[in-house]
This record gives C-alpha cells, structure tokens and sequence, in this order.
C-alpha cells in the first residue's frame, strides 16, 4: 500500500492552470489510478488541482474520487471535468450531472456524465433512464458506488 501511494504521488504532476486548460490529455496521458488512456476517454476525464500547485488527470469521476480520498493532505483548489457533448473541460461545480444505470459508465457500473448545458443533461437523462444532480451528489454517488463495484 506504501508503494501504491508513493507511486501515485510520483505522478501528481505540477501544471500550470493555463497549460492544462490548452492540453490536460498531453501533459496527463494516463490515469494514474487505474492507467486508463485519457485520451481515449475525453468525455469523461477530469482534473483535479491542489493547492501545493499539483495537479492530477484521472480517466473518470471515479478514479477523481479516489484521488481526493488519497490525497487529504492536500486541499483541492479547482474540479474540472470535460463536457459530455464538447470534450471540453468545465468547473465540475457548475456542471449539470446525470446519473445513470441506464448506460455503461467509465470504471462503475453506475454512470455519470457531465455536462456544461443543462437542456444536453435533461434530454441525456430522458434518454438514459437517468437523473440530473449536482456535483456533490454525482461525487457521493462514485464514493458509494466504489464499494458496489469492488
């Protein structure tokens, strides 16, 4: 377990804000929790900074989960996640989510999506049997689901 956390700390890369808005996939290929390719899975990446100017790519809202619950020592400054519909990235906080079992999710069986309009989240969720909620329930969501899918 020593290990695991060591390494995961090896790969907390320092970046720049304004570089990981022009390419978080380039500087963070990789998740380092679970070494899913981020490009490959644009839709549903994030990043998470920290206040030691660290930041940190993951594949997924779950693998984010994972990092925040590993990283305590650190008190997180931004969450951005990338827009379903543009791939771009988006303050987590201000994103409109949607919880579904309806649709395979990245590292849960219970998916969750963000999006950065509102009516794509609404019309996503009609579609998908799923439910619109905040970031805060999205996140309880993964924490819950974590031991579900384990």
């Amino acid at each position: 377990m020593l290990k695991q956390l060591a390494l995961m700390t090896l790969l907390t890369v320092p970046l720049a804000p304004a570089a990981m808005a022009q390419d978080d996939v380039a500087a963070m290929p990789s998740c380092p929790h679970c070494g899913m390719d981020r490009e490959k899975f644009a839709t549903s990446r994030m990043v998470v900074e920290y206040d030691d100017a660290s930041a940190v790519g993951t594949c997924s809202i779950r693998c984010a989960a994972l990092d925040l619950a590993v990283s305590l020592d650190k008190t997180p400054k931004a969450v951005k996640v990338a827009d379903m519909t543009s791939k771009k990235l988006v303050d987590a906080d201000k994103a409109f989510w949607v919880v579904s079992a309806g649709k395979p999710g990245v590292m849960t069986r219970n998916a969750k999506w963000a999006f950065a309009d509102k009516a794509e989240a609404e019309a996503w969720a009609k579609q998908n049997s799923g439910t619109v909620v905040s970031f805060d329930e999205a996140m309880r969501s993964s924490y819950l689901d974590m031991h579900e899918d384990n």
